[in-house]
């Protein structure tokens, strides 16, 4: 605050008197009218845009709540409580908490949800020296696959590039990521709130990303989409596996604020299934997410998402604002607009059984592989195979990343629209019976160029480095 500032504040207080009194009264009074039930919990607040910050905290105190951190930017709080009327008392804004649901799942069945399995054991630190050195890009299959092989060749990505891998953490140690990795620009959301909490701890999830994205190419283990771009780890998956809604909110606009390029979220927010059911909570989530990816892509920074492993047909979800609900299920953040939505295919560029998918949802397709064909990345210590959709969006992050090294002008919609039309279309299968019982696994809409399952086809980094004269590149 300014020397003038300071006087003005000194000035309105001494003819007030009590200025700093009236505050602990005011304090004292939404204090006496709590009533703490024990336990805190988090929520994620959403006020009306243009609300203050000043307003926010005010509001959130009274409604007897502390506020953590406050995005002006969205106008969305992340506070706690141990008040069990926090959510009506903050009102007229609209809270959610993802914990609180979890504590009310548990109460009423006696087990907590489906997702996730219990808390993981710590990771062991990866000792440089034990990690093997054989080349195995032999095995990656999936570079080949989108022509990352040889768009590597023309153009491996530009250090100014930083991709966001909203995860649940990355080894800073893996000789294949250390290079990459900025650490000046990771952090940990797991509060709501930036701090220097980033680095993997239980989940080897996020580092296998990284190494999709941006694994060396030095002859050594695998090799990224995209191996001269910077990744940044930014940790939204706690160590049970869960990505609450503040946490992503977190995670989109710290990345926003530095400015990254791309992200890349290989996740949906807890804590139900795609958000599948509780219409009335899921309008909070839904609305801070929308207004979390806007944010970040009026700013310049690309949303890639992951369509999710629930093999279920997915509708949008609404715009920021609009107050409808589509039936169905909505995956966040792939389903809102503006994020480019991922499904998986395996090795014979069929969609995965286990891939979600969805006719305006899916915007491309990329390698996530199948049981007994998985994707080769990094992991703490060296390297191993996983499947999913999880696996599938790292593709496009670093394909988007590559079409940024060559297009440093272009904004996140842009990189969008890009990648759409370099995309090489798959048409829907005449036949899509992959356990052979006689009966279609899903169903797939659309057309050629446009479907639920493929989007508007496979990704292609090769268009991005060297695009094409004309009509489709070869299957490879």
């Amino acid at each position: 605050m300014s020397l003038l500032g300071r006087s003005l504040r000194a000035a309105v207080c001494a003819l007030v008197v009590l200025c700093g009194s009236v505050a602990a009264v005011a304090t004292a009074e939404a204090e006496s009218s709590c009533h703490p039930a024990g336990r805190t919990l988090r929520y994620v607040v959403a006020f009306d845009r243009g609300t203050s910050e000043a307003e926010a905290r005010a509001a959130i105190t009274a409604g007897c709540g502390s506020a953590t951190v406050y995005y002006p930017q969205i106008a969305v709080a992340v506070a706690t409580s141990a008040d069990r009327d926090f959510a009506e008392l903050v009102k007229p804004a609209a809270a959610f908490s993802a914990q609180a649901e979890r504590l009310a799942v548990q109460r009423a069945t006696g087990t907590p949800p489906a997702k996730p399995a219990p808390a993981r054991a710590e990771l062991e630190p990866t000792d440089p020296a034990k990690v093997p050195t054989a080349d195995r890009t032999a095995e990656q299959w999936d570079m080949r696959a989108i022509g990352a092989d040889k768009a590597r060749t023309i153009e491996r990505g530009r250090p100014d590039v930083v991709v966001g891998v909203l995860d649940s953490g990355v080894d800073a140690t893996h000789p294949e990521l250390t290079a990459a990795l900025d650490p000046d620009r990771s952090a940990g959301c797991l509060t709501g709130a930036p701090d220097r909490n980033w680095a993997a701890t239980t989940s080897a999830h996020g580092t296998h990303v990284a190494g999709i994205i941006a694994a060396a190419d030095d002859g050594k283990g695998v090799t990224g989409v995209a191996p001269g771009v910077r990744i940044a780890s930014v940790k939204v998956i706690d160590d049970r596996g869960y990505a609450d809604p503040e946490a992503a909110v977190c995670g989109l606009m710290w990345a926003a604020s530095q400015r990254m390029t791309v992200t890349n979220s290989s996740y949906f927010v807890d804590p139900w299934s795609l958000s599948c059911a509780h219409a009335d909570a899921r309008g909070v989530v839904n609305e801070v997410m929308a207004r979390a990816v806007e944010y970040a892509t009026s700013v310049g920074t690309l949303t890639v998402a992951a369509a999710t492993n629930e093999a279920v047909g997915l509708v949008p979800s609404p715009h920021s604002g609009s107050g409808t609900q589509a039936e169905g299920c909505q995956a966040l953040p792939a389903g809102l607009p503006d994020v480019v939505a991922v499904s998986s295919v395996s090795a014979d560029r069929v969609k995965a059984g286990y891939s979600s998918y969805g006719l305006g949802v899916i915007d491309v397709a990329a390698p996530g592989g199948e049981a007994g064909r998985c994707v080769l990345s990094t992991v703490p210590g060296g390297y191993a195979p996983l499947c999913g959709t999880s696996m599938a969006a790292p593709h496009v992050a670093g394909v988007a990343a590559l079409l940024a090294s060559e297009h440093p002008g272009y904004g996140a919609r842009q990189l969008k629209r890009t990648l759409d039309a370099q995309a090489t279309p798959i048409a829907c299968p005449a036949d899509y019976d992959l356990t052979g019982d006689g009966s279609q696994d899903a169903y797939c809409t659309g057309y050629a160029g446009f479907n639920g399952f493929y989007g508007h086809g496979m990704v292609d980094a090769l268009a991005a480095v060297a695009p094409r004269v004309s009509g489709p590149n070869p299957a490879r």
